[in-house]
């Protein structure tokens, strides 16, 4: 009997997978389901075919969201978290929505409508940090410090932070949260350049042990995140940040979360027991 194949949606530039994948391909093998790394673009795919398709690395979809959220919603019931779900996340005024619930510590966000309330909002917390809306991999992310910058981008497409000056100086914090449960951390320090954590901008990550602070709070937020969309959270990344003393949610990573399986291998042995039990 041929065994149920899963579906791993990725982008142009990740389609062997994402970085340390073979961690993820060797889990599935040993647990006797197939798995392929497919474009969720790619238009000779049979979505069909799948028992089950998992977003993975479609990191291009934020100058494409309405193509990527029209291909969610054609894949249909098949595909984990669903078109509603990511339409609620790879928009960044969810912060905004998190923090209301007043469950779990968010980094203060706004989300300005126009071009004079993004002046008074990055005038209230500056530094501050000021990112589209629609965004991956730290893209379009400005730091504001004086009255001379100049705002770019439409109306009503950013979102404003103050700069946490923790990110340079004790790093960010990732909890992997699978089946609404921590399980591992990583920690990530901003290059000496810059504030973001990615490694393209001198960003470092390194495995870390889990701790009960960041592990309960990653939790919090899943749970949280759950409660909002009126959808089972199957898996997640919480990203975390020392604001004013306790650690706080910078980004609910739900619809592409990256695993850092080239920094900690056996999150693809819990991400893949997770996608087989749904199977």
């Amino acid at each position: 009997m041929t065994s149920k194949l899963v579906l791993l949606a990725t982008d142009r530039e990740h389609q062997e997978g994402e970085a340390g994948h073979a961690a993820l391909d060797a889990a599935f093998a040993e647990r006797g389901v197939r798995s392929r790394w497919v474009r969720w673009d790619d238009p000779a795919v049979d979505w069909a075919e799948a028992a089950l398709v998992a977003v993975r690395s479609t990191w291009d979809y934020e100058d494409r969201l309405e193509d990527f959220l029209a291909w969610a919603e054609g894949v249909g019931p098949t595909l984990l978290h669903g078109a509603d779900v990511f339409r609620w996340n790879t928009d960044k005024a969810y912060l905004v929505e998190l923090a209301g619930l007043g469950s779990v510590p968010v980094v203060p966000t706004e989300v300005p409508a126009t071009v004079e309330e993004l002046r008074a909002a990055v005038a209230r917390v500056r530094p501050a940090v000021v990112k589209p809306r629609v965004g991956a991999g730290g893209r379009g992310l400005v730091v504001v410090r004086d009255g001379s910058w100049e705002p770019t981008g439409e109306p009503g497409s950013w979102v404003v932070q103050p700069l946490v000056p923790s990110v340079q100086q004790e790093g960010e914090e990732s909890v992997f949260v699978i089946d609404g449960r921590s399980v591992s951390q990583v920690h990530k320090v901003a290059g000496a350049s810059d504030v973001r954590v990615h490694e393209e901008y001198g960003g470092t990550s390194v495995p870390a042990a889990l701790s009960p602070e960041a592990a309960s709070v990653a939790e919090a937020a899943a749970a949280a995140t759950s409660r909002l969309v009126g959808r089972e959270i199957v898996y997640a990344r919480i990203d975390l940040l020392l604001h004013e003393g306790r650690l706080s949610v910078s980004e609910v990573e739900v619809t592409e979360p990256g695993l850092y399986l080239d920094v900690i291998p056996d999150n693809g042995r819990l991400f893949a027991d997770a996608v087989v039990a749904r199977l």
